[in-house]
């Protein structure tokens, strides 16, 4: 027959959790009638215990952490509100150089109409040129054969 050790009867309860919690039903009254092993358990709870000075300090962790997320934000606000300002400053730029745009397209088609102009007149000159300059020698002609011909 092989015997039961401590470790083997600690390995078992470890790996059990339903006879861990019937072992340790069975076992509370006596720990609570006992003021040594009451008082050892009293103190290992006391530790996971929050005490006042704990909140006390959590709440100031949690205040600290609350005015630095408002300065944090406040700080957000202020980039934010410069941004819009930016913003509208290159809106405003933008419309002016849409308007210095549209001027120098209206300039640049009255050119065009302008050099259409003196192309027609550039024209009717050269044709004008011609015609006068064929005028004078036809003339210029008309003189030497009438020179040739009539002494």
């Amino acid at each position: 027959m092989s015997s039961v050790t401590a470790e083997d009867v600690v390995k078992l309860f470890e790996s059990d959790e339903r006879s861990r919690k019937r072992l340790a039903k069975l076992l509370l009254p006596e720990v609570v009638s006992e003021p040594d092993l009451r008082l050892a358990i009293i103190n290992a709870v006391l530790r996971d215990v929050a005490t006042k000075e704990d909140i006390t300090k959590v709440m100031e962790e949690i205040e600290k952490i609350r005015k630095d997320v408002y300065t944090y934000i406040t700080e957000l606000r202020e980039r934010v509100s410069k941004l819009e300002g930016s913003f509208t400053q290159l809106v405003d730029r933008i419309g002016d150089l849409d308007k210095r745009i549209d001027a120098l397209d209206r300039r640049i088609d009255a050119l065009d109409k302008r050099i259409d102009s003196l192309d027609k007149r550039i024209d009717y000159v050269t044709k004008v040129s011609w015609a006068l300059t064929l005028s004078v020698i036809a003339t210029l002609v008309a003189q030497v054969l009438m020179r040739m011909f009539i002494p």
